[in-house]
């Protein structure tokens, strides 16, 4: 974030917020000053409501929020909970008896072996017409490498992209 903000001549000032500590009552003491929020990558369930909190404050107030990895597991939950009607969605990875919103990339389920459990390499990926991740790219076939083994739950894309979630970047598979 500092060497792009070095790149733009601009100073970029982070403050970090733990998200076990950000709750309906303090999400916008907390947040209201901010510019934008990011959401990285990461493992496990901890902070996450604090996180669903945060996406839903930055999304009810057109505040900027770049969700990576996990951050983007965020973002389709809570636009799931909160705007798709699917009440108590979730990722796979925190809570498998509730409506799994994201779950696992085929092939990287509990029940196999391989050792490493997370899938690594570049996949193409098609960008759809009309949005910022076209607009940063410049081309709609690009090719990412990822470390991950949850995705999007395809069962649900009719829904929440009916609900108004733009899907801006999808495996042409």
């Amino acid at each position: 974030l500092h060497h792009a903000g070095y790149y733009q001549n601009t100073k970029v000032d982070i403050e970090w917020l733990d998200s076990e500590d950000i709750t309906e009552e303090n999400v916008s003491e907390k947040l209201n000053s901010l510019d934008g929020i990011i959401i990285p990558g990461g493992f496990g369930k901890r902070g996450i409501e604090g996180m669903v909190l945060s996406a839903k404050y930055a999304r009810e107030n057109d505040l900027p929020y770049f969700g990576i990895c996990l951050g983007m597991q965020i973002a389709v939950i809570e636009f799931a909970r909160n705007v798709a009607g699917i009440e108590n969605a979730n990722s796979g990875e925190f809570d498998r008896s509730v409506p799994d919103v994201i779950d696992f990339m085929p092939g990287q389920n509990d029940e196999i072996d391989k050792g490493g459990t997370l899938r690594l390499g570049a996949y193409p990926c098609v960008i759809q017409e009309n949005t910022t991740m076209l607009r940063a790219y410049g081309k709609r076939e690009i090719s990412e490498r990822h470390r991950h083994r949850y995705e999007f739950n395809n069962d649900y894309r009719e829904q929440i992209a009916g609900a108004g979630l733009t899907l801006s970047g999808l495996s042409p598979d």
